[in-house]
């Protein structure tokens, strides 16, 4: 059953190379902040990693997208890439010589269950949009756990059932007309079931206020309709998932949805009661309460030994060394995003202490640099709470 699904699986991305993104003749725009080691490890951890020459794997890189932002955002580290599709291998491997990274990542046709094959562990393993893909995504994530070297993390991106309910609707449609295993004639019959379909269905209506602008290519719309193998999950299904790793859960990586205080927080007394729930049960909560927001779950996985930093206590925030966030759009500059695009505006002080932080090569600590600049401690504090500046042990 596996090698019948995995191989239905290469034939659609044989068929549709995906992500569908263009190549490039220069490096990526942009960033995504969970592929930038040292922020990711930021977040997972609260301080900055002690080494950049890393091993990185991207398992299931597809047409390479997300490998090529791993060695640029990563200049130290070693990537390797691994797919089923060697069609989708193609195109990786052509991204990455076109933008100049094809120096320090390497390429292998391999399905995540051989993972194995590799030779030694990964600091950093980053696995998106591909366990859901897999007939059992617990041997798929225990394979990969098993590469996981310790101190190292795992980025995981999974779908979510309550958040793609119609989409599932819509794929079980259109297999009943498709011809089977044909994968362009699928495309064909969904396209022609959006068009036949009244304004106010509600399949059509969630389809264009969230899908559409991005599934007007081909191989979008196959990667969501027509898929032979889809997994979706729930928080329960999903922590049986996490717990089979055998890893730490160390955090979604889009906490501000996972606050229940956004939904339910004018009201004390279901505030108080949700006080004695679990965690897990306090995220089972919300997505219940937010079901249209729950169509993937993102989060970050470990092997222990980790370092847990708290700066909560002042003598320990100021004795400790701080950079700026690698992962901010608009530096240098007053009004900018920071690393999960926030706005972000400085006042002349801030961007003072910012900017000690930025050329911080002599390693001055957070006391040392705010005797020179005319900072409050607090404003220190929530320049770290605002993702700004990444702090070290000294």
């Amino acid at each position: 059953m596996d090698r019948d699904i995995s191989s239905a699986v290469q034939r659609l991305y044989d068929t549709y190379p995906f992500p569908p993104e263009p190549l490039l003749d220069s490096p990526p725009p942009g960033y995504n902040w969970r592929w930038n080691w040292t922020a990711a490890y930021n977040f997972c951890t609260g301080q900055k990693p002690d080494k950049q020459d890393i091993r990185i794997l991207d398992a299931g890189c597809g047409t390479g997208v997300g490998t090529e932002y791993l060695v640029h955002l990563n200049p130290r580290a070693a990537v390797v890439g691994i797919d089923l599709s060697s069609g989708a291998l193609a195109v990786a491997r052509d991204r990455c010589a076109r933008s100049g990274t094809d120096r320090r990542v390497e390429f292998h046709h391999l399905s995540l269950y051989d993972v194995a094959q590799l030779s030694g562990e990964f600091d950093f393993i980053n696995c998106v949009g591909v366990l859901h893909h897999l007939e059992d995504p617990i041997r798929g994530i225990q394979a990969l756990a098993a590469k996981l070297a310790p101190g190292g993390i795992m980025h995981v991106f999974v779908y979510g059932e309550l958040g793609r309910w119609e989409i599932q609707l819509m794929q079980k449609a259109i297999a009943l007309l498709q011809h089977q295993g044909d994968y362009q004639d699928g495309v064909y019959i969904g396209r022609k079931i959006f068009a036949a379909l009244p304004d106010n269905n509600r399949l059509v209506k969630r389809e264009k206020e969230r899908w559409s602008l991005e599934n007007q290519r081909d191989a979008n719309f196959a990667d969501m309709y027509v898929h032979p193998q889809e997994i979706d999950y729930n928080i329960e299904t999903l922590f049986e998932l996490i717990d089979a790793s055998g890893l730490d859960f160390l955090g979604f990586s889009n906490p501000s949805y996972w606050q229940l205080e956004r939904l339910v927080g004018k009201e004390p007394t279901l505030m108080q009661r949700a006080k004695g729930l679990s965690d897990r049960a306090r995220y089972r909560l919300i997505e219940l309460l937010d079901p249209e927001g729950a169509t993937h779950y993102e989060f970050f996985l470990g092997r222990p030994p980790l370092p847990k930093a708290d700066w909560s206590n002042d003598e320990t925030l100021l004795a400790a060394i701080p950079e700026r966030h690698p992962c901010i759009e608009g530096w240098a500059s007053r009004c900018l995003f920071n690393y999960d695009y926030q706005i972000v505006n400085l006042s002349e002080a801030e961007f003072e202490f910012l900017q000690a932080c930025d050329a911080n090569a002599q390693q001055k600590t957070v006391s040392e640099i705010l005797s020179q600049v005319k900072l409050e401690l607090a404003s220190a504090r929530s320049l770290l709470k605002s993702g700004l500046i990444i702090l070290n042990p000294s």
